[in-house]
């Protein structure tokens, strides 16, 4: 054997040389791999029919030669391919969606495939209700091109093969009442309204747990259910549906007792985007079976998939209930009192803090038929069994007066009781109620350790008070989350720029006490910016590849918690901003 020929060989497998930037292309190396084996094979057999003997040294020489020749083969078309993949996956290029004739066509397309025409509607007045929101901080002036209204599972799965098909955005809404642009259209698409699709399907009381639709309401719910001495404990916003609810992972008042919505769902069933359809688990109150994808799903905000069967656990009515109104001379002082009885361990049902300015917002729009001391105040459920109650009063009442409270007012009367609590509740409603022309509310929340919170609020409030507009504070404190809700005209650029950076002022304090920048609300459009910096690229990098395995066409929800390309906005989104700056979609 010439030496030529291996020399070749050995020229062609070194991986500096293959490095080297006069190292043929993967397509190219792979050829003269194949020359040199066919120019080797050939010299041989001719020094073989010439009588050459073959020594050990040879043969061993030949065997290395093939087995180097097979994985230069090998590694030069696995190469090819993940040139492929890299070309894929970094060249930084946003989603492509389909034509304005691509998107027609599936909407003709689906209204026969659904065998209803008013199963897909493109009525004006349908768009702008799915695309604006006067409950939330955040509007765009984009709206979806269609709104679809499937009746169960199936036609949520054929409607999501056919958007897939033609490369159409889907945008799930149940509800409408998110604060975070979570439902808007920022690449127009189908909105998905589950209005029809709002059944229990199921209760199972002896196992405590109950499979719903995602357009059951959760009050609707629990009074449908009363009857078994079973309830579902997740309060947030009176019209919130269970589908946003799971969404967005939120909470409400009685989350320091009985936790949050991630807490409280047993099983999802999920539609993808290619419209396969999927259960995440089983219906035991525990399992260990593989990964948690109830978990994943559960505060994605429709962007993995689209959820329309829900089971949830329920919790024993309690035996007994009472509610208690304690003002403060300051909001330290009553920030400062809750954190000490979260840390005295008392099990109150729940625990909000209002301000001065909510107390004033409450008396002026009169919906709870009581007249309160317009000072910072702590509203406290508790429930439990009688004695458990009368304990827990007792210890509140003590930890509240070392705190400075002003009175402490408690009934154990159910109706009284409602009438109470309904002052908590009727709180955003009563701000909202009170808006003049041209006015809007910016309402936003944050969460942060428990031992941070008097000096968040204290710091909030004040800056929030430096504005000299009508703002006020309020917050699920027994957990560490609160919320500043603020009103402003919206005719006004510079007014709402203080506005703006006052919010993100509090967001950024948040972070800055390890707290995080959305406590129930969700991401939606309003606050990616705050998730990359509370989690870090690498954590949201993770996040965008789970939701590149599941929708690689990026057509579930696009546009929220993240871009689909790091760092990258796209042209044809429109930017989101405060709903202040934004003209509202004309109704003519």
């Amino acid at each position: 054997m010439g030496p030529s020929a291996f020399t070749s060989c050995c020229d062609i497998t070194c991986p500096s040389r293959y490095e080297s930037t006069s190292c043929p292309k993967p397509a190219g190396a792979k050829l003269a791999a194949v020359q040199a084996l066919l120019n080797f094979s050939t010299e041989a057999v001719g020094q073989r029919a010439n009588g050459s003997a073959w020594t050990t040294g040879r043969v061993f020489l030949l065997s290395a030669f093939l087995s180097s020749s097979t994985y230069v083969l090998g590694v030069t078309d696995a190469g090819s391919h993940v040139e492929q993949l890299w070309s894929s996956n970094s060249k930084n290029l946003p989603p492509q969606y389909g034509s304005a004739k691509e998107l027609d066509r599936a909407i003709a397309e689906l209204r026969s495939l659904l065998g209803d025409d008013d199963a897909i509607s493109t009525d004006d007045e349908d768009l702008r209700s799915h695309g604006f929101s006067e409950w939330s901080s955040i509007n765009i002036d984009q709206l979806p091109v269609a709104v679809a209204y499937p009746k169960c599972t199936d036609d949520v799965s054929k409607i999501a093969r056919i958007c897939s098909k033609y490369r159409m955005p889907m945008v799930p809404y149940s509800g409408g009442s998110s604060l975070e642009a979570n439902f808007s259209a920022p690449f127009g698409g189908m909105s998905i309204d589950f209005a029809f699709m709002d059944q229990i399907l199921a209760v199972h009381a002896d196992d405590m747990d109950v499979v719903v639709q995602p357009s059951v309401q959760w009050m609707e719910l629990n009074d449908k259910i009363k009857d078994t001495g079973l309830f579902f404990p997740v309060d947030p916003g009176p019209s919130a549906q269970i589908g946003g609810m799971v969404g967005t992972s939120c909470s409400g008042t009685n989350a320091v007792r009985y936790g949050t919505m991630k807490e409280w769902v047993v099983n999802l069933t999920v539609v993808l985007a290619d419209g396969t359809l999927i259960k995440t688990r089983r219906r035991p109150r525990k399992s260990s079976a593989g990964y948690n994808l109830t978990g994943m799903f559960v505060g994605s905000e429709g962007t993995l998939g689209i959820i329309t069967e829900i089971t949830l656990k329920l919790a024993v009515i309690p035996q007994k209930t009472s509610v208690a109104v304690v003002p403060f001379p300051s909001i330290r002082n009553a920030a400062s009192a809750a954190s000490k009885i979260m840390r005295a361990g008392v099990p109150v049902g729940a625990m909000e803090i209002l301000d001065e300015v909510q107390m004033n917002v409450i008396n002026r729009a009169g919906a709870t038929g009581k007249t309160w001391k317009e000072v910072p105040t702590l509203f406290f459920k508790f429930s439990g069994t009688t004695a458990g109650v009368e304990d827990d009063i007792k210890v509140v009442r003590s930890i509240a007066k070392a705190n400075e409270c002003c009175a402490f007012d408690f009934t154990t009367d159910v109706e009284e009781a409602k009438k109470l609590w309904s002052a908590r509740k009727e709180s955003l409603w009563s701000m909202l109620s009170l808006r003049k022309h041209g006015a809007e509310v910016w309402s936003t929340d944050v969460a942060v350790p428990l031992s941070r919170l008097p000096d968040i609020i204290e710091i909030s409030k004040k800056e929030m008070d430096d504005l000299g507009l009508f703002a006020s504070i309020i917050g699920h404190v027994g957990d560490g989350n609160f919320h500043e809700s603020i009103m402003y005209d919206n005719t006004n650029p510079e007014e709402r720029a203080k506005v703006e950076k006052c919010v993100h002022d509090m967001v950024d304090r948040a972070l800055e006490m390890d707290g995080t920048c959305t406590g129930e609300h969700g991401i939606g459009l309003g606050k990616k910016e705050h998730l990359l910096e509370e989690l870090g690229p690498d954590t949201v990098g993770v996040m965008r590849s789970i939701k590149n395995a599941l929708d690689p066409n990026w057509l579930m929800n696009p546009g929220k918690i993240f871009e689909a390309v790091d760092g990258h906005t796209p042209k044809d989104s429109i930017k989101a901003t405060a709903a202040s700056t934004l003209t509202r979609p004309s109704k003519s």
